[in-house]
């Protein structure tokens, strides 16, 4: 017997547009994924054809030259050393900076009258270049690792606390006097309103800052250090290694991306309730 597709969609059986549009959705994604890959190959082949005929080498290297040092480094465990120190400190600062951001962003945010006091000072604060306090970081936790973590920490900071600021500044009025109505505590609000509500904007300002959090590190490390991937980056230019900088910088692109993608993948789950 032929079941009428009309009747399959109040069953709760998917109708043919949906299947049809949720299988145009797969074919994108598939497809992009492949232009993707086609282009990385084809950059990496013209760069590798470049190299030698239309540059000098010195300046560019090539991606074999500079996978051939990768996998040196990744054979003697250099990779391993270095990445492993320039992660633990850009971790540890981008906790510290997120964690005091977020909480400061929504003690500005829920309190108005305390931003509108602090805000020159906050401006001002926002407005010094975050390199420029690599020297004091430097003076007042020394050339280890801590200098490196409160440079990370401190670009941080600032911007997941302008965007939880910005967040709980947009919240609804009408959602939080609703809630208030039906006898929520100020807490309750906080946590069933507020902090839902500029998820989106902490979120991004997370993702934002997780390449600033590994500059902040790795320009550390370019000041003083002796371990780390700035460092190492910093000691092969002193040597005019191109094919270690490359490497370097390799590295320090892949990890920021795979960041950003668990990042992103978080940015899905918490905010799974919009959909």
């Amino acid at each position: 017997m032929q079941v009428d597709e009309s009747a399959a969609v109040g069953t709760g059986a998917p109708s043919r547009a949906v299947r049809d549009f949720e299988a145009g959705l797969v074919r994108r994604k598939v497809m992009v994924y492949v232009c993707q890959a086609v282009f990385g190959i084809v950059f990496l082949a013209f760069w590798q054809w470049a190299s030698g005929r239309l540059i000098d080498p010195f300046f560019v290297s090539s991606p074999s030259a500079v996978f051939g040092k990768l996998y040196t480094w990744l054979m003697n465990g250099e990779l391993y050393r270095h990445l492993s120190i320039t992660l633990y400190a850009t971790a540890i600062g981008f906790i510290i900076g997120s964690t005091i951001g977020f909480a400061l962003g929504l003690l500005f945010g829920k309190f108005a009258f305390l931003a509108e006091v602090l805000d020159p000072y906050i401006t001002a604060l926002y407005s010094i270049p975050k390199l420029a306090l690599a020297p004091l970081f430097i003076i007042w936790f020394g050339i280890g690792i801590e200098s490196k973590i409160a440079v990370s920490a401190s670009i941080v900071f600032f911007v997941v606390f302008l965007n939880t600021f910005s967040g709980v500044r947009e919240v609804n009025p009408i959602y939080i006097h609703a809630t208030q109505i039906m006898g929520a505590s100020q807490w309750g609000v906080m946590r069933t309103v507020i902090i839902p509500s500029a998820t989106a904007w902490v979120i991004t300002g997370l993702k934002v800052s997780v390449p600033y959090a590994l500059v902040g590190t790795v320009i550390g490390e370019f000041m003083s250090s002796n371990r780390g991937i700035g460092f190492i980056i910093a000691q092969a230019t002193g040597l005019f290694d191109t094919n270690s900088v490359f490497a370097g910088i390799i590295i320090l692109a892949v990890v920021g991306a795979i960041i950003n993608s668990i990042l992103k993948a978080t940015e899905g789950w918490l905010l799974r309730w919009r959909a």
